[in-house]
């Protein structure tokens, strides 16, 4: 099958390249001009220029292929959710006029609460479904929960966190049921996606456990071997806690905002089973505290033969713990006239 993989140098993208090349597939990767990665796969796969809001690359990029993996979304700034609507827009009427048979999107859990409630990160997710599965493709949605894994920004948001902040601070409201998902096994799912029989469909995945986001840090600190005591507090508004958290960690601050809004709701799958009929026959999911454990292993020599959950040579600087420096000193180079920005 010839597949087009948007997104495919970002965090999922470059994890199930290799998984497709496994499998047998034809694959093509987009990237965006200018762009430098280069990940390990890269000569064995077709790669073409792609910016996502413009009409004739997109129709270049989808043209001949039969599936499309959607990784693309914003996470922040002023326009994320205009931009995201017009590049699933465009993608769609592609999808359309060159007869593409399947698509994968990768979203996130959709809370069970009103629209309304909902994060604008959470809404403009679940927009971009529903343009793509207006189409007449098979769209199947991934809708994911955390997902765990080294470079994984909800991943490395705990780990940052947990090692720069000697008490945590968890607001009441943050406090919410989560159900992390280990990256290997989003992957398996993201593959089985490809060849599930229809109709288009959304579906929950999350891993075998369920938690409160404070038992997560927890969980955590007790596999890094870090002493890290928890102080709820109350009423701390979500802006501030973005704020300060994106100030203390070096994940890129519209992403850190628009996960930390999210975890005003429980974040966990509405049917478990579902995920099942993604996954191969026999297919053992991985439980939170070894998915922790293999994301704190140290990066492989051979990328080929390293463990997905680990890091990868095309991981982002901000990954593994990212910049070391003390709270202190990030506090001072956020404030106004440090001389920082």
């Amino acid at each position: 099958m010839k597949i087009l993989v948007t997104g495919a140098t970002g965090y999922v993208g470059g994890r199930l390249v290799p998984e497709l090349l496994k499998a047998g597939h034809d694959v093509r990767t987009t990237k965006t001009s200018g762009e430098s990665v280069s990940p390990w796969w890269s000569d064995q796969v077709e790669t073409v220029e792609m910016d996502v809001l413009d009409k004739d690359d997109v129709d270049r990029a989808v043209d001949g292929v039969d599936a499309i993996y959607y990784l693309i979304h914003g996470m922040g700034g002023d326009n994320f959710v205009e931009t995201d609507r017009k590049a699933a827009e465009l993608v769609a009427a592609a999808i359309e006029s060159h007869n593409v048979s399947r698509v994968v999107y990768l979203s996130g859990i959709v809370p069970d609460v009103p629209e309304d409630e909902l994060s604008d990160h959470i809404t403009s997710r679940l927009e971009v479904e529903r343009i793509l599965s207006a189409t007449p493709a098979i769209v199947i949605t991934l809708r994911a929960a955390v997902l765990l894994g080294s470079a994984s920004t909800s991943f490395e948001i705990i780990r940052q966190v947990s090692e720069r902040m000697p008490v945590q601070t968890v607001p009441e409201w943050m406090d919410s049921q989560v159900q992390p998902i280990a990256v290997v096994d989003a992957l398996q799912a993201l593959v089985g996606a490809l060849t599930v029989p229809g109709p288009s469909r959304h579906v929950d995945v999350g891993g075998p456990d369920q938690m409160r986001y404070a038992e997560l840090l927890d969980v955590y600190a007790d596999v890094a071997d870090l002493e890290r005591p928890q102080l709820k507090v109350p009423f701390l508004p979500t802006a501030l806690v973005g704020a300060l958290v994106a100030t203390l960690i070096d994940v890129p601050k519209p992403t850190v905002e628009a996960l930390v809004e999210s975890l005003h709701h429980d974040m966990v799958s509405g049917d478990d089973t579902s995920v099942r009929e993604l996954l191969p026959q026999g297919h053992r999911m991985v439980p939170v505290r070894e998915a922790i454990e293999r994301s704190l292993a140290t990066r492989s020599a051979s990328p080929q033969d390293a463990d997905p959950m680990g890091p990868l040579p095309h991981d982002p600087p901000w990954a593994q713990g990212g910049e070391d420096k003390s709270v202190l000193s990030r506090i001072k180079d956020a404030l106004p006239g440090s001389g920082s920005d």
